[in-house]
């Protein structure tokens, strides 16, 4: 009789535990379940982004958009914050659109031997500009900008007005390229100096040119023919852009209407 009341006592013990493991369990599964739907900030590639891109640059310019997803969705060691402690870190590799960006894919050097990424259907163009021409240091791989073009305007013919036209040495300055993305920078200088006299001699060394940088950008194959013939042929100079910038109508500004607003437009 004994046996059979200490049978039952523990029958009862058993069933209980299990009662109390199942509720237990289930209350850690809706834990569980309501953690794995709460919202968590990922950043997801909108656009290319070329090895060598900053963390900020691409942010800045929209390649990078922050947005939530449950936390279930989002892959494991995604990005998740943009700070000061990481903003400078760099692509190591191409980024293409629509991913997940993992923290990993950006570090404080890029990997591989290729010195840039030609988006397709482009060719890539290197740009020497001066410091001051090219927005000093605020240009990077990543970033947008227009490029406008300063040359000697000429008429053809040989009437008197072309004559007295061309023998003003006119100057103008057009909008060459509204949008171009920037691939890669490098420096390089356009003028090396002049050599030093020989000892001895009282000639003054020429003074060392301002430096200059090369910046490469990609463009398609006909705004190319452009840049390559304004290169050859021109002054550049570009200008950092907004993303949501409008340059079309940019009028041409020379030496005759540089203070005519009505001519030029504010």
């Amino acid at each position: 009789m004994g046996r059979r009341v200490l049978a039952i006592f523990a029958a009862a013990v058993i069933a209980l535990v299990g009662v109390v493991s199942v509720l237990l369990y289930a209350r850690g599964a809706d834990a569980r379940a309501v953690s794995a739907n709460q919202p968590t900030t990922v950043y997801v590639s909108t656009k290319p982004i070329a090895a060598s891109t900053m963390l900020k640059d691409a942010v800045r310019t929209g390649q990078l958009v922050k947005t939530a997803v449950p936390a279930k969705g989002a892959p494991a060691g995604v990005l998740s914050e943009v700070n000061a402690e990481n903003s400078s870190l760099v692509a190591v590799t191409d980024i293409a659109p629509g991913e997940y960006v993992l923290a990993s894919r950006f570090g404080s050097t890029p990997q591989g031997t290729k010195a840039i990424e030609v988006p397709q259907g482009k060719v890539a163009v290197a740009v020497q500009l001066s410091d001051p021409a090219r927005v000093g240091s605020f240009v990077t791989p990543g970033t947008h900008i227009a490029i406008f073009d300063s040359y000697k305007i000429k008429a053809l013919g040989d009437s008197k007005q072309a004559k007295e036209l061309n023998d003003g040495d006119i100057k103008g300055t057009s909008l060459l390229l509204d949008d171009v993305l920037v691939i890669g920078m490098g420096s390089s200088a356009l003028n090396p100096g002049g050599q030093q006299a020989p000892a001895g001699s009282k000639e003054v060394p020429a003074p060392q040119s301002a430096p200059s940088f090369l910046v490469t950008v990609a463009v398609t194959p006909t705004e190319s023919a452009r840049l390559v013939h304004a290169i050859a042929t021109g002054s550049l100079y570009a200008v950092l852009r907004s993303s949501d910038l409008k340059m079309a109508g940019t009028p041409l500004v020379t030496d005759l209407n540089l203070f005519d607003l009505s001519a030029v437009g504010k």
